[in-house]
This record gives C-alpha cells, structure tokens and sequence, in this order.
C-alpha cells in the first residue's frame, strides 16, 4: 500500500515537471491545463492557510510540487498569477514556524525565483525575509534567509550600484539597533552589514553609521560584533581581494640591485621578501575603487564616538563585561584615538590601575596604551604612565620577560611622543643594555635608537652615536616642540630633485669637456661665457620666438649658495640655522612643473626607496618610526617581541626542529637520495643540470673542444642569441 502511495506521488510529480516543460515551450497552447493546476493549487492554499499542522504527508508533498510548478512559469501567465507572491508571503509570515521544513524552504525559494525573474522587487523581498530572520527560532531558516538576503543584495548591485535599496535596507539595519539596545536582535544587524562590507557591496559611511550605533548598544553580543568591524573589518576586505593581479615591476631592475655584492641565498631571500612586500604596497594603492576608504576613517565624530565609547564601556563600573570584550573596546578607543590624533585626557589616569605585571593580559594594555598615544598627547599625562611602567616592570629584581616587554612598550610610547621621557629615566633604561638576556638587550638598545633618531639630546654623548652627534653639530637634527607638525609636501620628491641634480652635474661636466676642446681652436680674444647671455637672445629675437623650457637646465648657471661652514662668523647661530633649514627643503615643486616622465621616474624612485629600506639599507627612518603602526595598530605580540627572541628554546625544541623533513631512524638514507625521493613525491624530474652531469664523457667533449676554438666575434653572436633565447622564454618560446 505504502509502495503504491510512493509511486502515484512519484508520477503527479514526473507530470508536473513534463507539464513545466511544455508550458514554458508553448504557453498558448497549455493554458487551460495550467489553469487546471492554478485551481489545484488554490485549493491546497486554503487548506494550509487556515490549518497547516492537520494536513497530511502526500498533501504536503503535492502542494510542495505545486507551489515549484506556479514559481516557474508565474511569468509567463501575469494576469492569472497575480497574487501569487502575496499568497507566498501571507503563508510564510503566518506560519513559518509549524510550516514543514522542506515546504518552508520552497516557499522562500519561490520568493527568491520570482525576483530574479523580475516577478517582484528586491525591496519586497527583502522586506518579507527580514522580519522573519529576526523572529524565528529554527537555525536552519535563519541560516537559510540570511544566505538569500546576502544573495540578493550582491545580485541587485552586480552590474550597478542600487543606492535605492542599499539606503532603504540600511535604514532598517540602523532603526534595528536603535529601536532597542538590549535585545540580540541588534547581531543581525552587524552580520549583515560587515559580509556586505567584507564583500565591497558597501563600502560608503553609511554601514559604518550602524556599526557605530552597535557599539554602544547594551547588549555585550551586539557591541563585540560592532567592535570587531571596525578593527578587522577592512583586514578581512584586503584578504577577500583578488591577489593574482600582478603589477608592473621591474624585477631585474630590483634583483640587480642586490646582484652587485655577493649572491648568497640569503641574500636572494630578502630580495624576494623585499620584492613581495613591494608588490603587496602597489596593489594597495592601485585598489580596484578609488574611494575604498577604511572604516574608521569613515566615522562621523570620532571624538563623540570614542568618548562615549569609553564613557559607556570602560569607565562605567556598572558595565559587567569579560576582560576579553573590555579589551576589544579599548583597542577600538585607542586605535581611534591615535588615528585621528583624539583628545580624551582621562583615558591615561584610567590605565594607571592596569599596568602592573600581575595583571591578567597585561602586554595587550601596554599595547592599547602605545596606539592610543600621539605627538598632541600632553607630555604631563603620559610621563607618570611611563614611570610606573619602569618601576614596575624594570627593574634588577623582574624577570627577564617581564624588563623587555616594559622597555619595549616604554619605546613604543616613546615612538610616538618622545617627550614622555626624561633625561635621567632614559639613561637608567638605556644602561640595560648591559644586561646578560638578549631580549633586555634588544629592548634597550632598540629604545637608545630610537633617541638617536628622535631626540639625542636626552642621551649621553657616548650613547649619541656618530650621525646623530654630526646631525646636532650641523643643525640637520632639530628637536620639535609640543605640537609642532612637520610640513606637508610630495612624498619622494628629494628623491626626484637629487636625481635631477645628477644628471645636471653630468651634463655640465660633458659641456665642460667640449667647451675645453673647443677653445683653443674658437678663441677670438673676447670671454666667450661674457657673450652667452647676448648671443643667445639676439639669436631668438631673429628668429622671432623664444624659448622656454619645463626644466632648469637651460637656464644660467645660479651661483652657488654657501654650505653652512662658508657662513662668516658675523652672522649669528639662528640665522645659520634658518638658512640649512630653507636648503634642506626641496624647492623642486614649488618651481617646476612636473611633466609625466618626472612623475613616472618618480614613481621609479620610490620603489626603489622601498627595496632599499626593506633590504635594510641604511636611511633616515624617523618619520617611518613615528608613524608606526598607524594604520595596522600595536599589538601584545609587538610587545613581547624581544623577550621571544631572546628565549633560549629547550633541547626538546632544538631535535624537533633538526629533525623536521628528515626521515626516521629506520631509514637510512643519503641528502641525495632524500632529495630525489622528495622530487619524485612533488611529482618532479632531475634538472638539465643534473642530467648533464650524468651524460657520457665522450659524447660532450666535442662540445668543449668547438668552444675553445671560437673566435671573439663568434662568441659574441652565441652570447646575443642566448640572451635574445632567454627574454622569449627558451628554446620553446614559453615566454611568448
């Protein structure tokens, strides 16, 4: 009985699916019967309108394959099937909680048919899916309606943004957090929106205005979903890129670069992380839409927002959150405020009680304290921070871990307000040097470069180092006062004026040269240089034009400005001061046009700054340590950085490294056939050289012996095809 009931419904299902088939060929001549099943239909409707739980399996089941049939051709039939989507809707918001489950997905599957074949807008969609998403207790169809809501929303702003849509669906995202703050309704709200942004669906100010909204919502869930977008929101965003867009490097260019010194494989690794690390810079800038802003850059009122944000959550001693979400919160308060260069004076006597090496997560308070820190911070308020952070973490008596996490936080603070410090607190840290662990080694050494570079005034003359004692002596080192900003320019640009100043400097010894060849034989008895200047404007006033160039080089020589050492004694320190300040800056683009081959070469510049500074080559580097980690943020990992470099790792740690890729005791192996067994397991092949090595005697030795007798010039045309051979990609062409 059970066989023949499977069977009959097996059938009405085969004759629906063949009936959708012939309707959708010709729906002329399927009309009545499509009418036959419109009433069928309608009837079952009524039924699971007014009592969806009493009706049976095969009801179910047949009503099932009915709604599937009317959704298919529902376009091709408007006048009939009308009320089609109100009748799903009706059922779906009355019933989606006793509804059958493989009914219930159909239903919300049909909805989503009818959209995209145009049936209904998205707003009606989404308005009907929404609700239910909020209400319903089953996991699976919220699980379900969260997928098509992000579905529809990518397929609407697919070929063009939808402002419409977006602005009506973000303004339900915004009232639902701030209807009510204490519910969890408020989740749904910043899962949506942060795929919607990790996706670039929204990339405007407006999803960020929600975000805001949940961070001071009541609800711990709610504020950690708000909190977590904006601190790994624009990450997740970078990762979900496309990484496969190669850009236009000059790869010889950079490997030359670190060809002319000895090639070690050390060496081709750094130039290789260098190179990656360029690329990864030039995809950044190069990203796919031009106002691809951060989150955090996006906030409207960030001062009102952080103080709030820790008015609310941290100073509040009412507010029962865990140490971990408190922590969050005040990675976002500080990542704000040293960002946009916030004010929020009570936010460092707050951390007072917090810095002690008892207390539980302590590196990822230093590290808060370090990036809510900049150059607008009062010194007055961050120099009792510092000094309890010596007292309590440095010391003769702490452990080893704990002096190098409180040196490297103090120079982390330091980074970015070297007048935290004074001069007696700096020279006790920077005598740790002499410490026998490495990690409080690194520490401290790490804190006197750092002076060296910002502020070597406050060190001794013996711990100055050789550049910054020059740079005091010359005036080139100037120590900023509380406040002082650095003046804004072209970055790169000295780049571009010095190379333009070496070729100017080739070009006139190349004059120089001819002028000194055509002299003896041109000599009239008159100067020549007296005539330059007349000879040239009566040449132009000939020919009845005159020329005017883009480029300093045909204009005369100025004279040449006196170095700071040629100054006479009568003029006074300021004034010298004064005039190596006005040399120092550039002057290049206040007086020059730059045409765009300048700013192609300096684009070349500046990549080429970038190897040499990820390569380690030697520069000045106090803007780059100022404005560390201002983008990324500190880290407790930056913080314990030099206590895990110095540790000592255990003889456990030393055999589990020596033995990893190597095989067991039992097999007795030579590096050679390791290496073999390894290739042929990668699916690899021996080389052309290996194979070479293996090749008999006799048959390459006619080989060496036509090499030795080429002449010069057949060398030379052996040696251009190989070169020519190689840009096209071998013997085979794979370059091509």
């Amino acid at each position: 009985m059970v066989k023949r009931k499977v069977a009959a419904l097996e059938k009405v299902e085969a004759d629906l699916v063949n009936l959708q088939y012939k309707i959708r060929r010709d729906p002329k001549s399927y009309a009545q019967e499509f009418y036959d099943q419109w009433l069928a239909y309608d009837a079952q409707r009524q039924i699971f309108i007014s009592s969806p739980s009493t009706a049976s399996g095969d009801d179910i089941k047949k009503f099932h394959d009915l709604v599937d049939l009317v959704a298919h051709v529902a376009d091709l039939y408007p006048d009939l099937t009308a009320a089609y989507p109100d009748h799903l809707k009706e059922l779906l918001n009355r019933h989606h909680a006793i509804l059958d489950k493989e009914l219930r997905e159909k239903v919300v599957g049909s909805l989503v048919l009818l959209r995209r074949k145009d049936v209904i807008d998205s707003t009606s969609l989404l308005t009907t899916l929404f609700p239910i998403l909020i209400s319903t207790p089953s996991k699976t169809l919220r699980s379900l309606l969260y997928t098509k809501i992000i579905s529809d929303l990518r397929e609407s702003n697919s070929k063009t943004t939808n402002h419409r849509l977006n602005r009506t669906i973000q303004t339900v995202l915004h009232n639902l957090v701030t209807s009510d703050r204490t519910s969890t309704k408020g989740m749904w709200a910043t899962r949506i929106t942060r795929e919607l942004w990790r996706r670039q669906i929204w990339t405007d100010a407006k999803p960020c205005d929600v975000m805001k909204e949940a961070c001071l919502s009541d609800n711990e869930k709610v504020v950690v979903g708000g909190v977590r977008f904006f601190l790994g929101g624009d990450k997740e965003r970078e990762e979900l890129e496309d990484d496969s867009s190669d850009e236009d490097v000059d790869i010889k260019k950079i490997k030359h670069q670190s060809g002319i010194n000895k090639k070690t494989k050390k060496r081709a690794k750094a130039v290789e992380k260098a190179m990656e690390k360029v690329k990864r810079q030039e995809r950044k800038k190069n990203a796919p839409h031009p106002l691809n802003f951060s989150a955090l850059h996006l906030i409207h009122d960030p001062q009102g927002f952080a103080e709030k944000l820790f008015q609310k959550h941290l100073q509040n001693t009412k507010n029962k959150f865990t140490l971990e979400n408190k922590l969050l919160v005040l990675q976002l308060v500080t990542r704000l405020v040293g960002l946009h260069k916030l004010t929020i004076i009570s936010l460092y006597s707050w951390f007072a009680r917090y810095l002690t090496p008892k207390q539980a997560n302590v590196t990822s308070f230093l590290a808060s304290l370090a990036q809510g820190t900049h150059n607008l911070v009062p010194p007055d308020a961050i120099e009792p921070l510092v000094v309890k952070i010596a007292n309590e973490f440095v010391s003769e008596a702490s452990a080893s871990e704990v002096a190098a996490a409180g040196i490297n936080a103090i120079r982390e603070i330091a980074i970015r307000q070297p007048l935290c410090m004074n001069e007696t607190l700096l020279q006790d840290l920077v005598m740790y040097q002499r410490s026998k662990d490495k990690g409080v080694v690194m520490a401290a050494k790490g804190l006197q470069s750092l002076y060296r570079e910002v502020y070597p005034e406050l060190l001794q003359k013996k711990y100055r180092g050789k550049e910054a004692t020059m740079g005091l002596r010359s005036g080139e080192v100037k120590q900023r006062k509380f406040g002082e900003e650095e003046q804004g320019g072209i970055e790169g640009i000295e780049l571009l004026e010095k190379y333009k100043e070496e070729q100017k400097e080739k070009k006139r010894a190349e004059n120089d040269v001819e002028g000194d060849e055509d002299k003896d034989s041109d000599d009239d008895g008159f100067n020549s240089d007296e005539w330059e200047i007349g000879s040239s404007d009566s040449d132009d006033s000939s020919t009845g034009w005159i020329n005017v160039s883009d480029s300093e080089e045909d204009e005369p020589a100025k004279k040449r400005q006196r170095t700071d050492s040629e100054v006479p004694d009568l003029v006074d320190e300021e004034t010298a001061k004064d005039a190596a300040e006005a040399t120092r800056l550039s002057k290049l683009a206040t007086t020059t046009i730059l045409t765009p081959a300048d700013l192609a070469k300096l684009q070349e510049l500046r990549r080429e700054a970038q190897v040499d500074k990820a390569l380690g080559s030697k520069s000045k580097r106090q803007k780059e340590l100022i404005a560390k980690h201002i983008d990324e943020g500190v880290t407790a990992d930056d913080i314990e950085l030099p206590a895990q470099l110095g540790k000592k790792s255990t003889k456990e740690e030393r055999v589990a490294l020596a033995k990893e890729g190597k095989p067991s005791r039992e097999e007795h192996k030579s590096t050679q056939a390791i290496r073999k067994s390894k290739k042929e397991a990668e699916g690899k092949s021996s080389t052309n050289k290996e194979k070479a090595r293996k090749k008999n005697f006799l048959m390459t030795i006619g080989k060496a012996r036509a090499k030795n007798k080429r002449s010069l010039v057949e060398t030379r045309r052996t040696l251009k095809a190989h070169v020519a051979r190689s840009k096209s990609g071998g013997r085979r062409r794979n370059g091509m």
